[in-house]
């Protein structure tokens, strides 16, 4: 492996399961473990200082967002995202892949690259492997990555072929961009993580994952899921993935997912996650707890004396009934303190899992969680009530 200023090392295994610590420029990260959003270098509603409060320890921010707002070189000369955000742990930034996918109305996509028509004001901005290593240089983050393309789950498979052909090109282009960087932001101070596509299709997924182990890189993740496909098929994608990456690398699930969703991952050897939804249902009035996502608005909450759950956040010693009546007041403290909760209960049962790991007993874990978790019908329709270009 090329050397670079991260390492991982596993100090339990339960199965396929594992606990591990995370080393970075930045400080060190206890995985498995999970990374807030904060697409455009802020959390929704929530401060850095809450986060970490909370016990948040690494961020997520987006390439393609930031590119376009306020621009790579104007964080660069405000002494990179870590100093422009007021964050001075890890952080990963993401290689404007997603928004291959999230924003197919305003792209074109060819062998080189693929050029955006911005969301925001109808400027085009033109994304190759080498502009988004480029622009990740600026921006400072400690772990970065390659540029790929992320198929819709409903996608021909023709179409997945050939996205997963050219997120082999653009990872190798991706690679030689990473390790032709010198001085700050270089392969010095950054780490490149590759990605996995593949759509659902098994055969797929492994040659793209072979292709990615044979270039030696820090780390690997799993990107192309949670666009569409079932549970069930991203559990069979994982089942094949995961097996053919290196045990002594951490493992990325990019863009995933909801609780149940997280427990299935960990059990089947992932590391690290992120996902929009903690603040994003936060301010759609739901809160995550081990029986299932409460969505608070609804009536039957209204006079309900109890708190949400026993999750150490600052709603722990507020009612229902009163985060029901800030909701539906339109009170913005009612979204952020479901956000502060969601957070503080994601990174819970983070801990709860490196436990159970520890402890041998992730199997039992995960079949109680289980069986108790229940998703409620149209809790989609709050996650999916903004626009995907809004990123978070």
């Amino acid at each position: 492996m090329v050397t670079a200023p991260l390492r991982w090392q596993c100090t339990a295994r339960d199965g396929a399961a594992r606990a591990g610590l995370l080393v970075t420029p930045h400080g060190a990260v206890p995985t498995p473990s999970f990374m807030a959003v904060a697409t455009l270098g802020g959390l929704k509603g929530v401060t850095m200082e809450q986060a970490a409060a909370l016990g948040q320890r690494i961020i997520l921010a987006n390439t393609y967002h930031l590119a376009l707002r306020p621009g790579a070189e104007r964080v660069r000369r405000l002494g990179g995202l870590h100093a422009f955000c007021g964050w001075d742990g890890p952080m990963l930034t993401d290689s404007g892949g997603y928004q291959v996918f999230s924003l197919a109305a305003h792209r074109v996509i060819d062998d080189e690259g693929v050029t955006f028509r911005s969301h925001l004001d109808g400027t085009l901005l033109r994304l190759t492997p080498e502009e988004s290593i480029r622009i990740q240089r600026c921006l400072g983050a400690d772990i970065i990555m390659a540029f790929d393309e992320c198929p819709p789950a409903a996608a021909a498979r023709v179409v997945v072929e050939q996205a997963c052909a050219r997120t082999a090109r653009w990872l190798e282009r991706s690679r030689a961009a990473w390790l032709a960087a010198e001085g700050p932001g270089g392969c010095a101070t950054q780490a490149l993580f590759a990605i996995v596509q593949g759509g659902t299709d098994p055969g797929l997924r492994a040659e793209s994952a072979r292709a990615a182990v044979a270039l030696d890189l820090p780390g690997y993740a799993i990107g192309g899921l949670a666009v569409g496909e079932s549970a069930d098929e991203r559990q069979t994608v994982l089942d094949a993935v995961v097996p053919l990456l290196p045990e002594d690398r951490p493992r990325y699930l990019m863009g995933v997912g909801t609780p149940l969703d997280l427990v299935e991952a960990v059990a089947r050897g992932l590391d690290l996650f992120d996902c929009v939804l903690p603040t994003r249902m936060g301010r759609h009035g739901i809160a995550y707890t081990d029986d299932g996502p409460l969505r608070l608005k609804r009536a039957e909450y209204a006079e309900d004396p109890r708190p949400i759950d026993d999750t150490p956040s600052p709603a722990r010693r507020l009612s229902r009934g009163y985060l029901h009546h800030l909701l539906k007041a339109g009170e913005v403290l009612g979204g952020t303190l479901l956000s502060l909760h969601n957070l503080a209960y994601y990174q819970r049962l983070m801990a709860r899992l490196r436990a159970a790991i520890r402890g041998r007993r992730c199997a039992a874990f995960a079949a109680q969680f289980r069986a108790r978790y229940r998703e409620l019908g149209d809790a989609a329709v709050a996650a999916g009530a903004e626009p995907a270009e809004s990123g978070e």
